[in-house]
């Protein structure tokens, strides 16, 4: 065996030539080598630029929301983010470059809008993300293949999710929002948002539910409880106040639920926020099941008469009939929901209850469907809404006995019949009623108001009354409204303690002055960010030198000098200082250039840097 090794090694020994190049005349000749250019496809130079070119933020989103309030405000958070970063909405679908939809999975009809809208942005070639809770829930779907989705608790992410989709891609953020593991009510209600309306707020105060209701598709996007914390939610309706907010909407897939996942409860939440309600201004509360008002129905009847809260109840029923209610899996009987209606109508006079009433749900009899007719017969409730039912699938319901489609037709014909045989306000003319404005008519002729009761009320379509409370006379009625004419020198109220937005503008992105605790303050000023794309120099003031009124317009330089020569005759007051935030707000589409310029800079230094050393 060494003999054939050390034959082995000679063999290797003579493949070696006296004249083959040593290992230092092999480095020194890797330093000599100049790379050969590799010649490129002038095609493919030509779709890297193009490529390159498409800046996100430069474009324009034209945005559609189906379904209820929370969608509502979840699709005003996501424009307002938008527009915070610099894309443009439109209102007008052709002369957008991309496509928001929001959707809604309750009913059929909603859905298939949603498709349909999908199939049209792609004939007309638009880009298109997709948002809501039928993605959310089945986000499996063929027609959804390709596309991007935001979920219901990702839309603080929607700037990212549309930057990705204009540069050519397809991004999904599903997602839930925990703290801990605890389960989050979803993205941060100081957001950039804009209003579809400038006076009137819609605030999500929870988002899903306890109840496992059997027909219910909402349950599968939205989830189980989860509430935000009281201080946030105040804090948000403040901030409303400021931007000329005059009335609050409360929302959420079941409000009588609020808190119990938290450690607190619907009224603990409600008589912290009417004390932060200017006079003039109202609050309206969301829809609420039965099962969990009937815990609170006296703290509830007491705040339904506060003068700044509509004395007004979403409370549906959804049938009369007990046997279909358990088939629901409702978790109450129709006992439960007249005590509620019957205590309320006492302990509130005029009180508005709505409710809603599902036709022709799986097993339902003719006798099933009489009793309901019989309870709107018995109540005549001024609002009520009238659902044909439809399968939806991955529910229980769908696998149930269903009623052929012909009876849930007759059914939902004859309720509607009954509601409209009955004029709820004929007995109100000729009463004085004071009402807040707050929108236009669809017909443009009037403005709309409404009531302590929440009751439409039309009035001149004056100016000055926008945004304002004002007293009028009810001298005609309908069957969905009352018309009222100003009279004498009522007085009006001006509730809103700023001037509203206007229409499109940012809520969140103006200057702003704030009180902020803190423990320590070393500088004479601070810089800041709030919000995120707002850069704000932040000058602490002692409390007496703000007694002297300020406008917060005044220049950064007037400012400082004040500081200056405050400082000179006596210290901030550490324990309670004001904090005085002079705003400049950068566009999007400005904090994208300032961001590639500072890049473009870094790269020079660190290149001359290298030349240096």
């Amino acid at each position: 065996m060494p003999a054939a090794c050390d034959s082995l090694v000679d063999d290797i020994e003579d493949m070696v030539s006296a004249h083959d190049p040593k290992p230092h005349d092999r480095q020194f000749a890797r330093k000599n080598i100049v790379p050969r250019s590799r010649k490129r496809n002038q095609q493919q130079n030509t779709e890297d630029l193009l490529v390159d070119s498409v800046i996100p933020g430069t474009q324009k989103v034209w945005m559609k929301t189906w379904g209820c309030s929370h969608n509502s405000s979840d699709g005003e958070y996501m424009a307002g983010q938008l527009a915070a970063s610099g894309y443009k909405m439109t209102e007008n679908p052709s002369e957008a470059d991309l496509w928001l939809l929001n959707s809604c999975t309750v009913k059929n009809p909603a859905e298939d809008h949603f498709r349909n809208s999908i199939k049209k942005a792609k004939e007309q070639n638009k880009k298109v993300v997709v948002a809501g809770c039928v993605p959310q829930a089945q986000p499996r779907m063929e027609y959804l293949k390709g596309l991007s989705v935001i979920g219901v608790q990702q839309i603080d992410r929607v700037v990212e999710v549309v930057d990705e989709t204009i540069k050519g891609h397809s991004i999904r953020l599903l997602g839930q929002k925990k703290d801990n593991g605890k389960r989050l009510g979803g993205a941060r209600l100081d957001l950039p948002k804009i209003r579809k309306n400038p006076l009137i707020e819609i605030i999500s105060i929870n988002t899903g539910c306890l109840n496992a209701c059997t027909y219910c598709k909402t349950k599968h996007a939205r989830g189980d409880l989860a509430s935000y914390p009281i201080e946030e939610l105040v804090e948000r309706a403040q901030q409303s106040f400021l931007e000329g907010v005059c009335e609050i909407w409360l929302t959420s897939e079941d409000t009588g639920a609020y808190g119990r996942d938290i450690g607190t409860d619907l009224p603990t939440l409600l008589w912290q926020l009417v004390e932060v309600i200017p006079e003039g201004a109202m609050l309206r509360l969301g829809m609420t099941n039965p099962p969990y008002i009937l815990e609170h129905l006296e703290e509830m009847a007491k705040i339904l008469n506060h003068p700044r809260v509509y004395a007004f109840l979403h409370v549906p029923v959804q049938s009369a009939s007990d046997s279909v209610l358990m088939d629901m899996k409702r978790e109450y009987c129709v006992a439960d929901f007249k005590r509620v209606v019957d205590f309320l109508k006492e302990k509130v006079p005029g009180i508005t209850i709505a409710t809603d009433i599902i036709c022709g749900f799986p097993g339902e009899t003719d006798e099933d469907f009489k009793e309901t007719m019989e309870l709107v017969n018995e109540y005549k409730f001024p609002s009520l809404f009238i659902n044909q039912f439809y399968v939806r699938p991955g529910t229980p319901a769908a696998k149930m006995q269903q009623v052929q489609p012909q009876v849930k037709k007759q059914r939902t014909k004859e309720l509607s019949q009954l509601f409209h045989s009955y004029n709820p306000y004929d007995h109100k003319i000729g009463q004085k009623q004071h009402v807040l404005v707050t929108e236009e008519s669809f017909d443009g002729q009037y403005y709309v108001a409404h009531n302590k009761f929440y009751e439409q009320v039309l009035v001149p379509k004056i100016p000055e009354f926008k945004g304002k409370m004002i007293e009028v006379e009810i001298y005609e009625t309908g069957k969905h409204f009352m018309k009222g004419q100003p009279f004498g020198n009522a007085k009006v109220f001006t509730p809103s303690i700023a001037k509203p937005l206007e229409k499109g503008e940012v809520s969140g992105l103006t200057t702003c002055t704030t009180a902020i605790p803190v423990t320590l303050i070393e500088s004479a000023f601070t810089y800041c960010v709030k919000p995120k794309n707002s850069l704000c120099w932040c000058l602490w003031f002692s409390t007496d030198s703000l007694k002297r009124k300020k406008d917060v317009s005044h220049t950064l330089t007037n400012e400082f000098t004040t500081l200056r020569q405050n400082s000179s005759n006596s210290k901030p007051d550490l324990h309670s200082p004001e904090l005085l935030c002079q705003t400049w707000t950068l566009s999007g589409f400005g904090l994208k250039l300032v961001s590639v310029g500072l890049a473009v800079f870094a790269v020079i230094v660190a290149y001359a840097m290298e030349k240096l050393y």
